[in-house]
């Protein structure tokens, strides 16, 4: 991989993602699921590796279209229009709309003045032809021609007089046409019934058809951009193809890796060059609609509802980089639609981003939880599943014992407020740090969960072989550190005694051959977010819910560390937490904060926001950019949505109707053609236009104005750009 976290030209890695060739001896044969290498997955055609039951396979081209020769598909979706959007519409094929609602006349309004003008306008010209309204009309004809040009010769006496009487109509309907909006009229129901459907449009210019690969030709690369746009014809190539290969050449045209090598590359191997590690080109199957060109997927689509701005309405609502870079939060009782509309789709498009060279992707969540199938990672970590090939790293790949303590601190005991004992973090990384470190000092490594449970019980039995060990070392600093331990050991506030009982929950026999720092197992460590790896991590929910909530703060903490630290920010890095309960710290929402400026963020997902300590509930809101209310949320879950989501100055108008009553015939008369065109009877209105500030979405609202499969989204990315809250029907 380029320094840049891309592949280079022969497809090959600088770290490749731990892939053991067997599983350790004496361990079950790996099964397809647990992170083994497959044969036949994620080749993108159909049928390749197992399905997952329920899940169907991606079809070839859109249902119901026509047959399309081989490339016209892959052709069509690579050159269709992706015009600059707000930020979340759906960009593939999208027709932008206007910033402001143009006004619409009702339909019973608007043909009832069409009709009405007309029969103004037949009655105009019937009084004007029988002669009730004089002969005014035809004086200039008379007046401007001479005598032998309107009564000599029948022809063309006839054809003066009648494109005389055509040039009257014409203009009778004209007038009458633009009061009774005859071009609205057929704007609006008579042209779509005409219009025939629309032909393919032409391929564009070769210098600028994508298809042909410009790019390549003008840097040189002839042979490459030729070989590339024949596999695009005949079929060969994938969306995922395209953007694997679009960026390599753009960490060639950066410097970072050699033209000729590239070259050299594509011309051999077409569309398959650069590689995933893996070798898959695309995932065996889809779930959700996915533009990899614009590394979009969607969600939903926004409801034509006057809540959402005109510009949204009837747009596809997607998410990419740029909007999951703030980092998402969404909010919704069981069976809202979580997991299978926002949690799957956004972990399907990342993996597909991972198989692009374009993002590193971890998704955490309890066995079972409906993730994806295992087919679609290159890693699956099963917590206490005996078959699982890989194991967690505790301490995160570090062998810095003081960036280890804070990690695993943070997990163990982050959740504890002030003014529990060991609700100060910093006391509880230094108490795990003062037994690290010596402990690496002499064994150099870290200690196992039952090592560090007898460290930190303060049994004399572990603590004076340490120190032994190290007084044979020579090693006085880490004595000394050893010592302070000691000294603080049953102490009122020592730490040390929450801190077993929290690590105890990790020293149950069902984690007995998981947290290994021996090396007999194949530990995953978050260090690897420097590369395009595909992670799912299953964790016990069941029987050890205690045990998973710290699992899942260590892997946050993990994270968010890993991805402040990477030395190439190229890749996108993204940890998905599907039920998040339990893992909001405040050191954590800090850490959140400043993923934005790493190329990195979170999705997390939350039952009620009463999982949340109350002090950190609006702060963990305030630092992500987008936030997600589904349907079902409770008034209170409802209430700090609309404090956040602030308020907005809106019109408002007051309206008085007095009902006018005619006394003459002729007022009634007049009243009676009023009502047949409005539909309403004659008033006198008042209007009394205010403006007032008002909440873009109140907490009954949101808890009782959401129908079932949709949401209230708002959205930040990472430019800065904001979209107000908008109502989503995710099932679309």
């Amino acid at each position: 991989m380029d320094s840049d976290g891309t592949h280079d030209a022969r497809g090959t890695h600088a770290t490749p993602v731990p892939r053991p060739a067997a599983p350790p001896p004496g361990s079950a044969a790996p099964r397809a699921g647990a992170g083994a290498p497959r044969t036949g997955a994620g080749t993108g055609t159909p049928g390749a590796g197992p399905r997952s039951p329920g899940v169907p396979p991606r079809p070839a081209q859109a249902p119901g279209a026509a047959p399309l020769p081989d490339g016209a598909a892959f052709l069509t979706w690579l050159r269709a229009p992706r015009p600059t959007a707000l930020p979340g519409i759906w960009r593939y094929a999208h027709k932008p709309r206007p910033e402001q609602e143009p006004e619409v006349t009702p339909t019973r309004q608007l043909l009832s003045g069409a009709l009405i003008a007309f029969l103004v306008g037949w009655l105009l010209w019937s009084l004007l032809w029988n002669g009730y309204l004089g002969g005014w009309w035809v004086l200039p004809l008379e007046l401007f021609l001479p005598d032998a040009w309107l009564h000599n010769g029948r022809i063309g006496n006839a054809f003066l007089w009648y494109g005389y009487y055509t040039v009257i109509v014409l203009g009778i309907m004209i007038g009458v046409g633009r009061i009774g909006r005859w071009s609205e009229v057929w704007r609006r129901f008579v042209a779509p019934r005409l219009r025939r459907p629309a032909a393919p449009p032409p391929p564009p210019a070769p210098e600028e058809d994508p298809a042909h690969w410009p790019q390549l030709r003008a840097a040189g690369a002839q042979d490459a951009a030729d070989r590339l746009a024949a596999d695009a014809r005949a079929g060969l190539m994938r969306d995922v193809d395209h953007a694997r290969i679009a960026r390599a050449w753009r960490s060639v045209r950066a410097g970072r890796s050699p033209l000729d090598a590239f070259s050299d590359a594509v011309v051999r191997d077409g569309a398959g060059a650069c590689m995933h590690p893996s070798g898959d080109r695309d995932l065996p199957q889809r779930a959700a609609r996915h533009d990899l060109a614009t590394a979009q997927v969607r969600i939903g689509t926004t409801v034509d509802d006057p809540r959402n701005p005109y510009a949204y309405r009837d747009t596809g609502l997607a998410l990419g980089p740029d909007l999951l870079g703030t980092s998402l939060v969404a909010v919704g009782p069981g069976g809202s639609g979580k997991t299978a509309r926002v949690v799957w789709p956004l972990a399907e498009s990342l993996c597909l981003g991972a198989l692009a060279g374009r993002a590193a992707v971890v998704v955490v969540g309890a066995a079972g939880a409906g993730l994806g199938p295992a087919e679609d990672y290159d890693v699956v970590v099963r917590v206490g599943h005996p078959d699982s090939l890989y194991d967690l790293d505790l301490y995160g790949g570090t062998d810095d014992p003081d960036e280890a303590a804070a990690v695993l601190a943070e997990a163990l005991v982050g959740d504890l407020v002030d003014p529990h004992p060991s609700g100060d973090s910093r006391r509880s990384t230094t108490c795990l740090a003062q037994l690290l470190g010596p402990w690496l000092a002499v064994h150099r490594r870290f200690p196992s969960v039952p090592e560090l449970r007898a460290l930190l019980d303060g049994s004399p039995g572990p603590l004076g072989a340490l120190r032994k060990a190290l007084q044979q070392a020579g090693h006085d600093a880490m004595i000394r550190e050893l010592d302070a331990r000691e000294r603080q050991l049953g102490h009122p506030g020592d730490p040390g005694a929450v801190l077993a009982d929290r690590i105890a929950l990790l020293d149950r026999p069902a984690f007995a051959a998981f947290f290994d720092t021996s090396g007999r197992s194949t530990p995953f460590s978050l260090r690897a977010l420097d590369h395009p790896v595909r992670v799912r991590i299953d964790l016990p929910e069941r029987g050890h819910a205690d045990a998973s909530r710290i699992l899942a703060r260590l892997v946050l903490a993990q994270f968010t560390a890993s991805a402040a630290a990477r030395d190439d920010r190229s890749l996108f890095a993204c940890l998905v937490l599907d039920d998040a309960s339990g893992t909001v710290t405040p050191e954590s929402v800090r850490r959140i904060q400043r993923l934005r400026s790493a190329n990195a963020g979170v999705v997390m997902t939350l039952r009620t926001l009463d999982d949340v300590p109350r002090p950190l509930r609006t702060p963990l809101l305030g630092a992500t950019g987008c936030r997600m209310a589904l349907s079902g949320l409770t008034p209170w879950d409802g209430q700090d949505f609309a404090e956040v989501w602030g308020k907005e100055w809106t019109e408002a108008r007051d309206v008085t109707d007095r009902q006018i009553i005619a006394e003459t015939p002729l007022g009634k008369t007049v009243h009676a053609l009023r009502r047949v065109i409005t539909g309403n009877a004659p008033t006198a209105r008042a209007v009394t236009v205010r403006q007032v500030e008002r909440e873009r979405w109140s907490a009954s609202e949101l808890a009782h104005g959401v129908p079932p499969g949709h949401a209230v989204l708002s959205l930040t990315d990472v430019r800065g750009e904001y979209a107000p809250p908008l109502l989503v029907d995710l099932r679309g």
